[in-house]
C-alpha cells in the first residue's frame, strides 16, 4: 500500500483554494500535486466532493463549459474557508470519513 502525504480532502481544498473548478481539471491538478493518488481511480473523487458538501465545505453549482456542455462546479464556502485557517491537525480531524463508519469502528 502507497501512503502519500496529503489526504484527498486536503488535496481537494488545496485545488478549490484557487478558486471554483469542476471535478475533471480538479482530478488534473491532484494528479501533478501528488502523483498516484488517483492513478485509474478518478472515480475516488467524486466522494470525497461529496462528502466535503455534506459537511458544509464546498458546495456545487452546474454551468455552462464548451460547446454547450453544462458540468458541475465545486467552490469552497466560509465554513470551508474559515476550517482552512486552522491548526492542520484540527482540519485532519475535521477532514477524516469517520462518521461513515459503523458505530464502535
Amino acid at each position: 500500500m502507497k501512503f502519500f502525504k496529503r489526504s484527498l480532502p486536503s488535496l481537494i481544498l488545496e485545488v478549490l483554494a484557487d478558486g471554483p473548478e469542476f471535478g475533471y481539471e480538479i482530478a488534473k491538478r491532484i494528479k501533478k500535486m501528488e502523483p498516484g493518488v488517483l492513478d485509474n481511480q478518478e472515480a475516488l473523487l467524486y466522494p470525497g466532493l461529496y462528502e466535503l458538501e455534506m459537511k458544509g465545505i464546498l458546495e456545487s453549482y452546474t454551468q455552462a463549459y464548451k460547446e454547450g456542455r453544462v458540468c458541475r462546479y465545486y467552490r469552497i464556502v466560509e465554513k470551508g474557508k474559515r476550517l482552512m485557517n486552522k491548526n492542520p491537525k484540527e482540519v485532519k480531524k475535521i477532514l477524516t470519513v469517520r462518521e461513515m463508519l459503523p458505530e464502535g469502528v
